[in-house]
């Protein structure tokens, strides 16, 4: 999740069921826990194209956080429905991240999203509210 995240950052989950484009989510996968960014709600449209630029319901998506696009480990066809219940998640490093453009991962249920990352704690110098 670089830049936005470090490895070693301490960070405190928020359990919810409600997410929104942007925010930053945990969730099980493999027996790991996995900290992504939603991109896509149920029922939204996804599509990327082969430099990284994505686009949300036919609009492309401003993301600021990214400081470069890359497809990634993608083996999807655009574009792609979100399902009902479930969320598109892609990490903040797009080059190097395997997230939901990989159908070994896909899709993340409702129910396998452990909450939302909404404070860091740890470095000190880094203490923030996302």
């Amino acid at each position: 999740m670089e830049p936005t995240l470090s490895n070693g950052d301490i960070v405190l989950l928020m359990k919810t069921t409600r997410f929104e484009r942007g925010d930053l989510c945990a969730f099980t996968w493999n027996n790991k826990l996995l900290v992504k960014r939603v991109i896509g709600l149920p029922g939204d449209w996804i599509e990327i194209d082969t430099d990284g630029t994505v686009y949300l319901n036919g609009d492309k998506l401003d993301e600021p956080y990214v400081q470069q696009t890359a497809l990634g480990e993608c083996d999807l066809e655009f574009p792609s429905q979100v399902p009902q219940e479930q969320y598109f998640v892609i990490g903040d490093m797009r080059e190097s991240s395997i997230d939901s453009r990989n159908s070994l991962i896909g899709c993340i249920p409702k129910d396998q999203i452990v909450g939302k990352v909404f404070f860091r704690v740890w470095p000190f110098k880094k203490i923030s509210f996302f």
